[in-house]
């Protein structure tokens, strides 16, 4: 069964030395369900909305396969949140989704994919890599994880079951439209 194992909200904004300023990337689970608006979850913040927000990149989804992969190849945890993402999954195959997925996440919400995560130097900076490096590594391997869009408004709560509802049959996969 595919499910949510983690909703995940801004814990602290921090000063980054990109043209924002700032980057609300410090995301941490909570508690309990959570709204999820057109917006994405109440209680967190993008702090570059023309990157990483607005309707269209609301929710933010990576699976745990994939932390579990970066674990192993960076030597380190990867905690719920540290990539950045608004959802954690399991048993869902985020980059293998079509653009134009739609996926109930418990009782009310649906999403549809919209997009791969763009990795950008401020999620380097977030590794600890000023330059290049990460930022190349992280997309060759085509485990970006993708936006998604709320159709449906509602709550979720860690351990809601995700079903996919629909899928278009000439939709690209995330890992397809990802940048390499």
């Amino acid at each position: 069964m595919a499910e949510v194992t983690a909703i995940c909200v801004v814990a602290r904004l921090h000063p980054d030395s990109g043209a924002v300023g700032t980057t609300a990337i410090d995301k941490r689970p909570v508690d309990g369900p959570v709204r999820i608006g057109e917006y994405g979850v109440y209680g967190d913040v993008q702090a570059d909305r023309k990157h990483h927000g607005g309707p269209d990149k609301a929710l933010y989804a990576y699976a745990q396969e994939d932390a579990d992969f970066w674990a192993t190849e960076l030597g380190r945890e990867i905690p719920l949140g540290f990539f950045g993402e608004n959802l954690r999954t399991v048993g869902i195959d985020v980059n293998g989704a079509r653009i134009g997925e739609r996926w109930r996440i418990g009782a009310t919400v649906i999403v549809e994919v919209t997009s791969p995560r763009i990795p950008c130097q401020t999620f380097a900076r977030w590794m600890g890599d000023d330059g290049p490096g990460w930022v190349k590594r992280f997309a060759h391997e085509g485990r970006v994880g993708p936006y998604l869009r709320v159709v449906e408004r509602g709550s979720v709560e860690a351990g809601d079951e995700i079903t996919v509802v629909s899928v278009p049959d000439d939709g690209p996969t995330i890992r397809e439209v990802s940048p390499r």
